[in-house]
């Protein structure tokens, strides 16, 4: 039998690789969506072969209406029937600024790629999943977002971020309640600190923070943790239920007196 298909945007690197990575494993050919082409990610191309991973890559920037069209259009026409989408691609502000000095150009390209970019993406594949549902060839579709604890907690160095998966948060709601009645999924990951590229230029803090005790499980995350939810959110474990999210931070979204 031909395996279904998962597509995962941002996956040449972090959490978007180990999902990637997670969901081959779990018997899904993976559509590998980054901002460059394969040649760029040597490393991810090894790990992804050394898994015997059945994968396909495609390369643009999902912040550009059109290469989200192309993209769109290239993984349908060369994977097929598109299952699964896990919705990671991400940027973080090129600079840490105070919230009063943030800027709209800042603003604009952290959300342009982490909310508009998924919300447009989203709604190309989910009509996607739509027609091959009414053809009765997919039984039902899963679209996983990841956000991050940022979508809840303040950062005031880094607000456009935080605004950013505040809305990927209510873009699952939405979808959720729009795609239900279609026999689609829609779910959300919120990791916490997460070791990844991303987290390099802060980890003196956060290992502060975990040795100060802020997170009940006193280690930082890593994007095997993250990528082992997205494969529980991909199951058919969860078939009664949609427009939740799931807490991956150790335990950080715990308040305590």
């Amino acid at each position: 039998m031909k395996k279904d298909v998962a597509l995962i945007t941002g996956a040449s690197r972090g959490i978007g690789l180990a999902a990637a990575r997670q969901l081959a494993k779990d018997g899904y050919r993976v559509g590998i969506i980054s901002t460059g082409p394969q040649e760029r990610y040597p490393d991810a191309v090894a790990a992804l072969k050394a898994d015997g991973a059945e994968f396909y890559w495609f390369s643009g920037d999902l912040g550009s209406s059109a290469d989200r069209a192309r993209i769109a259009r290239e993984a349908v026409q060369t994977l097929g029937e598109i299952r699964i989408l896990v919705n990671n691609a991400g940027v973080a502000p090129k600079t840490r600024t105070d919230l009063l000095e943030m800027t709209e150009e800042s603003y604009d390209r952290v959300l342009g790629v982490n909310t508009k970019g998924g919300m447009f993406f989203t709604q190309l594949i989910a009509k996607h999943m739509i027609g091959l549902s009414m053809e009765g060839r997919v039984k039902r579709g899963t679209i996983v977002n990841v956000s991050s604890c940022s979508a809840d907690v303040v950062s005031l160095n880094r607000g456009e971020y935080c605004v950013s998966k505040a809305g990927v948060s209510m873009l699952t709601k939405l979808y959720a309640a729009r795609l239900a009645p279609e026999g689609i999924l829609v779910h959300e990951v919120r990791p916490g600190v997460i070791a990844t590229d991303m987290t390099t230029t802060v980890q003196e803090k956060y290992d502060r923070l975990i040795a100060q005790g802020a997170f009940p499980i006193a280690r930082w995350g890593t994007a095997e943790d993250v990528a082992n939810a997205v494969s529980l959110l991909c199951s058919d474990q969860l078939a009664y239920t949609t427009g939740n999210y799931l807490d991956v931070d150790g335990g950080f979204h715990i308040r305590a007196l």
